[in-house]
């Protein structure tokens, strides 16, 4: 339908997330963006979608997963970062064709969907080679169900086992000539692949698009980032890149730049606005300062922090600096869900245990806009998703209000952010399109491809079981270089981040 209007809502409105939930509304779609929002009953002459006891919130943007997690979900806990990441990038790889990558991708975005989300960002790993087929079965899953996808192709061009500190130290020479010769992708040819699908799906038109991310400054040389920065600056592309997710980021970088990666960031010129550093989970006042002076977006994602012990972001201080906060799930092999809406519970609740001051303690206000607002301009999409206003794009959710998380109904938006986890989501619309109608998807057979996905990962098992048996030579390793970075005392104080 070319105009529609969605009856007798009530509604979180601009950037306040303002809601009377006593008064409902109509909210008028027309050309995919709102066009009017009146009281309820007001707009005519435009076919009407009831919504009358339900709750319409502004889509949230997974700002942060790894669909490449999505078919190990469940199969590991508690283990650091530096231990666990092998695990999703094992010395023997599992490739995946078109079908596979397809229903890989499927798996994480129904649940995203399902849970509130209207759009996500996918940091896909390929594994060791630029893998065509995986990043068109990816693509196409995100077309076919009808959600906002950005994706990036996590590029590097240093060694994995070069990403850390001391491991000559515990591996012969032989060992470590072998782990530095594990096969990669060909960095000249995976960001040839990023800029091609660039030009032909770019993020200021294109539902599905393609952004460029470069995986970690420890992962890469500073000639790789600057072609990357460059990259993006031409194409007008957001980037991504994960920083100083843990205290040992924090000891690498000391140890290969003499400064924080945060600094080494800067200097090399990489930060600015549609720039957004992942975790950032240690940091200190003058990265802080830094991160606001270049309208760099921080990307928070407390549960997966939690997950791996990372640490709890500063995030008031970000806040008060005047950075942008976006906010995401991260991959589910570590945080074995894509929900938004239990990261937006996560990240408002560790708020509360960071700081002894309660007036500093995040609201629901604030980790809902992050997760909405700042998800939309951290892509440098802010004027057109992100808040129900008039002329916004509509990209919204709609939750009954007759389940528990919203019985008694006192505040609708603390409601959403601390009680409900999805079983009130009744209808989802992106780009103006309803792609999930009363609780049921609108563009795909959901059950048939839970079934597909299924016995797509029965098959794959035995490889999965192979795969990550390859990990215990770097496992041992790494164990004794994660000891022997804990011991070491930061040379450059932090905020506080984890309790020791």
């Amino acid at each position: 339908m070319s105009a529609f209007v969605l009856r007798g809502a009530i509604a979180l409105l601009g950037e306040s997330l303002a809601c009377d939930h006593r008064r409902p509304l109509d909210i008028l779609i027309k050309n995919r963006r709102i066009a009017a929002i009146e009281p309820a009953g007001t707009i005519q002459d435009a076919a009407v979608i009831n919504l009358t006891g339900k709750l319409l919130a502004p889509g949230m943007m997974n700002s942060h997963y790894h669909s490449h997690e999505a078919f190990q979900k469940g199969r590991l806990e508690n283990l650091p970062l530096e231990l666990w990441m092998h695990y999703v990038r094992t010395p023997l790889p599992v490739p995946l064709n078109r079908e596979q990558s397809y229903l890989r991708a499927m798996v994480s975005a129904l649940e995203a969907i399902r849970t509130g989300s209207t759009a996500v960002l996918d940091d896909m790993t390929l594994g060791n080679f630029v893998n065509h087929e995986m990043i068109e079965g990816t693509l196409a899953a995100y077309e076919d169900l009808g959600i906002r996808a950005f994706q990036g192709l996590a590029m590097m061009d240093r060694p994995i086992i070069d990403n850390f500190p001391f491991v000559a130290d515990y591996v012969s020479a032989e060992e470590h000539a072998r782990l530095r010769a594990l096969p990669r992708p060909d960095p000249a040819e995976i960001l040839a692949t990023t800029a091609r699908h660039a030009r032909e799906r770019h993020p200021s038109s294109s539902r599905v698009a393609m952004i460029a991310s470069a995986s970690a400054p420890q992962r890469c040389t500073p000639e790789f980032l600057r072609q990357v920065r460059a990259m993006a600056d031409e194409l007008d592309l957001p980037v991504v890149t994960h920083v100083q997710e843990t205290r040992m980021q924090v000891i690498t970088g000391q140890l290969f730049y003499g400064k924080t990666m945060v600094r080494h960031l800067g200097d090399l010129g990489f930060l600015g606005p549609k720039t957004s550093l992942i975790h950032v989970v240690w940091a200190n006042a003058e990265e802080v300062q830094l991160l606001a002076d270049t309208g760099t977006t921080v990307q928070h994602n407390p549960w997966s922090n939690l997950m791996l012990g990372s640490g709890v972001a500063p995030v008031r201080e970000y806040l008060d600096a005047g950075i942008n906060v976006s906010m995401g799930s991260d991959g589910c092999c570590a945080t074995f869900t894509t929900s938004m809406l239990n990261s937006v519970g996560a990240a408002a609740a560790l708020s509360k245990v960071r700081d002894a001051d309660y007036t500093r303690w995040l609201s629901a206000q604030e980790a809902y806009r992050a997760a909405s607002l700042g998800g939309a301009k951290a892509m440098g999409l802010g004027k057109d998703l992100g808040t129900i206003e008039v002329g916004k794009i509509a990209d919204l959710v709609a939750y009954r209000t007759d389940v528990p998380a919203f019985v008694p109904l006192h505040d609708p938006l603390r409601q959403l952010v601390y009680a409900e986890r999805g079983q009130g989501l009744s209808d989802v619309w992106v780009d103006g399109e309803r792609v999930v109608a009363d609780g049921r998807l609108t563009r795909i057979d959901e059950s048939a491809i839970i079934k597909r996905i299924a016995a797509a990962v029965e098959a794959l098992v035995p490889t999965y079981e192979q795969a990550e048996a390859s990990v215990a030579p770097i496992l041992r390793l790494m164990a004794e270089v994660y000891k022997r970075c804990e011991a070491m005392a930061l040379s450059i104080p932090t905020f506080g981040a984890r309790v020791q």
